[in-house]
């Protein structure tokens, strides 16, 4: 490698180690981390190994975060969350939100097409999430694959579960008040990156059992979860004395 070549290298790679966070130890595995099949003789020299054990990693500290955050959820719950989070479709978004498409040492014929594979678009976010697990270890990989996901699995519990009550409630009050819900605000907690929110549904006047939650959608959601449930005389799944389990007090 030329003497112009390894500072260009070097400066791709501190670009790289800017946008995602994280400092390697040694750029070996940042390297592999981004070269594709297209771009080697030997498909052995490419990162599809590390895609195969970022892929595994990746499903791991999901499903961790899933089975903490959400304690009242069934396996089958917790199993269609983290399909549509771990999707290619999810990693894809991700990476693109990261520029690692920039970083890919593609083959020429790849490269000269301006529109990469979504399936490779998604494939470097697994590499990557093996690259920083083989040089710092699970730490490190938990910490970057949570800052990636967070928003993926508020946003992804949300739509597929969440809406299910706020469209069951909304339904109830037209049907029954010819209205739709209001939502208050009733209390917030925790520092500013770690807040969560107390939120009551209403429904002509009616105000039923609050919840918290980890974000203002989340909370609302919980609470027309509340409502569904004394509407139909079952117990409210959440009680407005319970924090979620991971805030923060104030």
């Amino acid at each position: 490698m030329s003497n112009d070549s390894e500072i260009a290298e070097s400066t791709r790679l501190d670009a790289c180690q800017k946008q995602i966070g994280y400092k390697f130890r040694d750029l070996k595995w940042l390297q592999a981390a981004f070269i594709h099949a297209s771009g080697v003789s030997h498909r052995l020299a490419s990162n599809e190994r590390m895609e195969f054990l970022g892929d595994a990693i990746l499903g791991f500290i999901v499903c961790e975060q899933l089975y903490t955050l959400y304690p009242e959820y069934l396996e089958g719950e917790l199993t269609k969350v983290k399909s549509v989070v771990v999707s290619r479709d999810t990693c894809a978004r991700i990476s693109e939100k990261l520029g690692l498409p920039e970083f890919l040492v593609l083959g020429k014929g790849m490269a000269s097409d301006p529109k990469i594979p979504k399936s490779v678009v998604s494939a470097v976010l697994e590499s990557l999430i093996a690259a920083i697990y083989l040089d710092g270890g699970i730490d490190p990989a938990r910490d970057f694959i949570l800052r990636s996901v967070e928003t993926e699995i508020e946003q992804t519990v949300s739509g597929e579960f969440g809406k299910n009550y706020k469209s069951q409630l909304q339904q109830f009050a037209q049907r029954e008040h010819g209205m739709t819900p209001g939502y208050h605000l009733l209390d917030e907690k925790g520092p500013d990156h770690s807040k969560c929110f107390k939120v009551a549904a209403t429904v002509a006047e009616q105000r039923f059992a609050p919840a918290w939650g980890r974000s203002k959608k989340e909370s609302e959601q919980r609470a027309a979860h509340n409502a569904i449930n004394q509407i139909h005389g079952d117990p409210v799944p959440y009680p407005s004395e319970e924090l979620p389990l991971d805030a923060e007090e104030g």
